[in-house]
């Protein structure tokens, strides 16, 4: 059951999808159950369609997690965010229970993607599509004027989205000055809750992500930043998953996203570095913050990023039952965190939906849940290790193979990292990133680069300063 895109030559993908085991399809079994419960979606009593929500998505998403609908009231706001209800589906012990344990998220590869879901469910009854009747978990959030957290309401509901909207038309509308409907306080509602994040502490580098997508001559790899309404929309996200964390810490069971908070000697070595990359580092001021200020287009403010990431190391899921953890907080988000808000594509968030609806409710986890919840972080763990393996061996077979042919060339190049005989350069026009061998190099120089290596097969690109 593997969703792919016809007719575009370039890299083997198939041969990284072998190598790293991928799962092709589901079992007679998973679909079967599947295609049994998507028959008779369990609706809840609590009737919302009423209210005016509609998802945000990259372009063409069936695989809808999130409606959203924002209100201005007395004195602040109103977020409804209206969460597919995959825990209404999904039987603890059954078939499709095991299968999403085994695959524990959704793997997206250029090609296609690797649901951790059958359609029936993904892109079917469970999914938040417009005009679909579907069952979900409602979360009622209300802030005020400084984007302070005053109520939180959450329980089942059946919805009803009314349209499905993509970022680069919301963007659109947003720079034309012409976004309205349920998302026309996005902006504003963003950027508080934005505000906020960097006052309390938050990290968020905002460095483009290196992908490989579809290009009029085959597979290309390129670098894609966030716009604004991404931004803005992940805001909405975090919001909610810090009143999940804030949920789950007060009835003392739950699962968390953790992330310590960044080593005093890493934060030294990185204000150490930031005179010869050209950052402004004010006396008193916190890393998120000058974090913040920079432009990932500039080549050495590019670097200093690169070097930030070193700050957001040890990120893990904690599960307790009982007694909080020491340090339930995530250094990247500023406070803690729990990931519940997209079911339908990663295994936690499934479980953690299913602990606050329980405690919002006055009641206890069903214990069978419960016992659950200590086998989620090692599961979650080889999840992630899993799927960042096949995207960075995706990544390399494409710069391979669009370098293949070229070793003895020059190229323009910037170095991000430097350290010892070799560094890390990111070409300037194809946007590989890749190894050179050599000593001398210092991040945030601007170099010219030779190719070395460029071998498709073993998916291996060198380069040695020119």
């Amino acid at each position: 059951m593997l969703r792919t895109t016809a007719g575009v030559v370039g890299p083997d993908f198939d041969a990284v999808r072998a190598e790293f085991d991928v799962p092709l399809r589901f079992g007679d079994d998973v679909v079967a159950e599947a295609v049994r419960v998507a028959a008779d979606p369990p609706l809840p009593e609590h009737d919302r369609t009423d209210l005016e929500l509609v998802t945000l998505d990259p372009l063409g998403s069936r695989d809808l997690d999130q409606a959203v609908h924002l209100q201005r009231r007395a004195g602040g706001y109103r977020v409804s965010y209206a969460i597919a209800d995959v825990g209404g589906f999904v039987v603890l012990g059954g078939a499709l229970d095991a299968e999403a344990r085994r695959r524990g998220q959704t793997l997206y590869c250029p090609d296609g993607r690797t649901p951790l879901h059958p359609a029936e469910l993904s892109e079917g009854a469970a999914s938040l599509l417009p005009g679909q009747l579907a069952p979900a978990a409602l979360w009622t959030i209300d802030l005020d004027g400084d984007g302070e957290v005053t109520a939180v309401d959450l329980r089942r509901a059946q919805v009803r989205s009314r349209a499905q909207l993509d970022y680069a038309a919301v963007q659109a509308q947003v720079d034309a000055g012409a976004l309205d409907g349920p998302l026309a306080l996005l902006p504003e509602i963003g950027a508080l809750l934005h505000a906020r994040a960097l006052a309390r502490g938050a990290i968020e580098l905002g460095t483009p992500s290196q992908e490989v997508e579809a290009g009029p001559d085959g597979w290309r790899v390129v670098f894609r930043g966030q716009a604004d309404v991404e931004d803005w929309n992940a805001q909405v996200s975090l919001l909610t998953g810090g009143c999940a964390a804030r949920l789950m810490l007060d009835g003392g069971v739950g699962v968390l996203r953790t992330l310590p908070p960044p080593a005093p000697a890493d934060v030294a070595a990185l204000r150490r570095l930031a005179p010869a990359l050209d950052v402004d580092w004010p006396e008193g001021a916190a890393p998120g913050a000058v974090i913040a200020g920079l432009d990932p287009a500039l080549p050495r403010h590019a670097a200093f990023l690169d070097e930030a990431a070193s700050l957001l190391r040890g990120a893990a899921y904690t599960a307790f039952d009982g007694t909080p953890p020491a340090e339930p907080g995530h250094g990247g988000v500023g406070g803690p965190y729990a990931h519940v808000t997209a079911p339908l594509r990663r295994l936690v968030d499934r479980f953690g939906t299913e602990v606050c609806l329980a405690l919002a409710a006055g009641a206890e986890p069903e214990p069978e849940l419960r016992a659950t919840l200590p086998l989620l972080p090692a599961l979650m763990a080889a999840s992630d290790r899993h799927t960042k393996e096949v995207e960075r061996a995706v990544v390399d077979a494409t710069e391979a193979a669009l370098l293949a042919g070229r070793v003895g060339e020059t190229f323009p190049a910037v170095v991000l990292d430097a350290g010892g005989d070799r560094a890390t350069v990111v070409l300037d026009d194809l946007a590989v990133r890749a190894r050179c061998d050599g000593a001398g190099q210092r991040p945030g120089e601007r170099v010219t680069v030779r190719l070395t290596q460029a071998d498709p097969a073993t998916r291996a690109v060198r380069f040695v300063p020119a």
